[in-house]
């Protein structure tokens, strides 16, 4: 989910203006070269299908629950609370490349935020994740909702970035994200999280104008959201489509690519990176092509080598270790961390990531150790 979606986490005693930038380079013990240099220049340039000296590794729901620091903030603080807090929020982004050597920094948000100032009632309860306590049903209700202006309303998001991207002063690049219109539309209908996405399904089949009212108006919001994100300091974009792989293909191209398309476009006119990630997308991935992003995230079920040949070498691909396999022994991970990359083949564009996230009961060594393995076992003549 969102939060997951994002990172987060460390000791927040002094707050994110008590991080110095010196501590941000002391990650796993070593230093962060620039954003443009050996090593934060991977990530960029990994984006640009440029060669790199060594493959970049950033991870999804890079912290959280398996970080110490991330589960003592959540002692003092609520999760919309770090989410609202641009100083906590930032906090939060900065843990992560302080305790390990990754190539990437992302802010510290969730996907369902822009639905708030949109008119929706978001809680999250422990055990229970997201409730949206007024959930769309609807052509009223979808009529009902408010254009939002993110650079007020969820102002505090892009502060959060600024602050990092200070903090940072030029040593990691950092990635800003949002929810897809279809997994912000879901949410949104079912009330939370859904197995089935019955409630999706029903209203995009029995009344398709209010499906596609309700699409339009995301995903001109999302647009507008990642743009502000990226004017306030973002070097990259993510885009979430978490549910999208509940849809077969011919329903993810009438009723979502569309509305991704339009959110990644106006992504590529301001010449910003995007990566265009959807769960469980075996089935979608030259849809997802079409939809765009210069990167594409693949989960685990889907062989590496093979999907990158399926969606073609004008695109990268970033991906795509099972996140269970950080709980498995220090050998075992090694092995599949190796098969990960030489499912790449060293070839440019690819972004070492898991899957997707983190999971919570993930011991930090393991993390370390896989971020590592990366750049060891991927080491070559700098371009």
């Amino acid at each position: 989910m969102a939060s997951a979606e994002g990172p987060a986490g460390g000791d927040t005693a002094g707050g994110a203006a008590a991080v110095g930038a010196a501590a941000v380079g002391a990650a796993a013990g070593g230093s962060v070269a620039g954003a443009e240099g050996p090593a934060g220049g991977r990530f960029l340039r990994a984006c640009r299908r440029e060669e790199t000296d060594a493959t970049p590794v950033w991870l999804m729901r890079q912290a959280g629950r398996y970080m110490p620091e991330y589960r003592a903030l959540r002692e003092r603080h609520g999760f919309l609370e770090l989410c609202r807090t641009p100083e906590l929020a930032a906090e939060a982004s900065l843990q992560p490349v302080r305790a390990f050597d990754l190539d990437a920094a992302i802010v510290f948000s969730d996907i369902l935020l822009p639905l708030v100032p949109m008119g929706l009632d978001l809680e999250f309860s422990e055990g229970a994740g997201p409730v949206i306590r007024n959930p769309i049903r609807s052509e009223a209700d979808v009529l009902a909702l408010r254009p939002i202006e993110p650079r007020e309303e969820l102002g505090f998001v892009l502060e959060a970035i600024a602050l990092v991207k200070r903090e940072l002063a030029g040593r990691l690049p950092l990635i800003g994200f949002a929810g897809a219109p279809f997994t912000l539309a879901s949410y949104a209908i079912e009330g939370g999280s859904s197995r089935d996405f019955a409630k999706t399904k029903s209203l995009m089949h029995r009344a398709p104008r209010a499906w596609h009212a309700l699409l339009a108006a995301l995903s001109a919001a999302i647009a507008d959201y990642l743009a502000a994100q990226a004017a306030s300091g973002a070097d990259a974009v993510q885009l979430f489509d978490s549910w999208a792989g509940c849809l077969s293909p011919a329903d993810y191209r009438e009723y979502a690519l569309p509305y991704s398309k339009l959110v990644l476009d106006a992504m590529a006119r301001r010449g910003v990176p995007s990566i265009h990630f959807c769960a469980d997308s075996g089935g979608l991935l030259e849809a997802m092509k079409e939809a765009g992003g210069d990167v594409i995230g693949l989960d685990w079920r889907v062989d590496l080598a093979e999907g990158w040949k399926r969606i073609g070498y004008d695109r990268g691909v970033q991906g795509n270790l099972d996140p269970a396999a950080l709980l498995a022994p220090a050998g075992e991970l090694e092995r599949r961390v190796r098969a990960v990359l030489d499912a790449a083949g060293g070839r440019p564009g690819h972004i070492f990531n898991l899957g997707h996230g983190v999971l919570p009961e993930t011991p930090v060594d393991s993390v370390r150790a896989l971020v590592e393995a990366v750049h060891e076992y991927s080491r070559r003549p700098a371009p």
